[in-house]
């Protein structure tokens, strides 16, 4: 049984662990018996640490000496639960990066390097469990591509439609769907649709039929600028994006501003606006509070299924080659892609 040590005056803390629970709760992950509390447990000592601390460790200040002293302070502890051993340490070192790395994209924030680079300069720590590999990567389900590809769908012209509906549309929900169409059909991280100006869609040519086929990616935090590829269904929406913001006469440079003034889209108001366009697709409950990882590692999937290089479609999100290996136990078989 594993010792729960409630922080005081948890905070940051306790937020960001809940606001990561919701996410793999929806996704299927913790919803064993006791294991949302064996988490909870292994974070609360991480925070109580943290927080006992002078001056106390902030959740966005943590770094690699702050875990060594943590990890260190564990020692002469009694523990019964082999909570010393390198397999615990591992895990409880992946917790902290996956919940940090959640409240990142959830806030708008840095991603925070530390635990993965503590990890790596511990060897008896990095290949405690060599024998058992990550869980693979959320992605979407056949059946939930299509209803989420079937809810963008609704938002563009189409034979058959009617205007009326077309119409009763606010510019927002059109700038909603195109920029998750976007991060499902060019891979982009949220920090990249906030990033996208007027001048990111490569056209494959000129006049009405013209359509982006790429996008050019700022240079955002700590992700290089970059090209990527954009789905041709992606492309049909945006485009019709495009018209819309015309139309509505919303300035600024930013593709997908947050007013009609043209201010930039501010980290949490499109984390929210990603997770109702997936509600209302039918596809939230299972990606909880947003799950836009999902449709990034989707595009990935898609993209290497499809035959492209990792190190191509690496390049295209913006990462480096070595994060597509954790895809190498989804890719084998076939799978609707979309």
């Amino acid at each position: 049984m594993i010792e729960r040590v409630v922080p005081s005056n948890p905070g940051a803390f306790q937020q960001a662990f809940e606001a990561w629970a919701a996410d793999q709760h929806g996704a299927g992950v913790l919803r064993k018996a006791g294991a949302r509390e064996v988490y909870q447990a292994m974070w609360d000592s991480f925070a109580a640490w943290c927080l006992g601390q002078s001056p106390v460790v902030r959740i966005h200040t943590v770094d690699q000496r702050d875990l060594h002293a943590f990890q260190s302070a564990r020692y002469g502890r009694k523990a019964t639960d082999q909570s010393l051993s390198p397999r615990y340490a591992l895990r409880l070192m992946r917790l902290i990066e996956r919940v940090l790395a959640h409240h990142a994209e959830r806030t708008g924030s840095r991603p925070n390097r530390a635990p993965a680079d503590w990890v790596r300069a511990h060897p008896h720590v990095r290949y405690a469990e060599s024998e058992r590999a990550d869980p693979p990567p959320e992605v979407l389900t056949p059946q939930e591509a299509r209803l989420l590809l079937a809810h963008l769908w609704a938002a563009r012209p189409r034979p058959g439609q009617d205007p009326a509906a077309l119409a009763s549309l606010p510019w927002q929900e059109i700038r909603n769907r195109a920029s998750v169409a976007l991060q499902l059909g060019a891979g982009l991280a949220p920090s990249d649709v906030r990033a996208l100006t007027l001048a990111s869609p490569v056209m494959n040519g000129v006049g009405p039929q013209a359509r982006t086929w790429k996008l050019r990616v700022p240079a955002n935090g700590t992700i290089r600028a970059r090209e990527t590829p954009v789905a041709p269904w992606a492309a049909e929406l945006l485009h019709h994006w495009l018209h819309v913001r015309e139309a509505a006469r919303v300035g600024g440079e930013f593709l997908f501003p947050s007013t009609r003034t043209g201010k930039p889209w501010l980290a949490d108001s499109q984390y929210q606006c990603a997770r109702k366009v997936l509600e209302a697709a039918g596809v939230g409950s299972r990606g909880g509070a947003g799950g836009s990882f999902r449709l990034r590692h989707t595009f990935a999937l898609r993209q290497l299924r499809r035959g492209s290089r990792p190190e191509m479609v690496a390049r295209w999100m913006g990462v480096a080659p070595a994060e597509m290996k954790r895809y190498d136990r989804v890719v084998p078989g076939p799978e609707t892609v979309v």
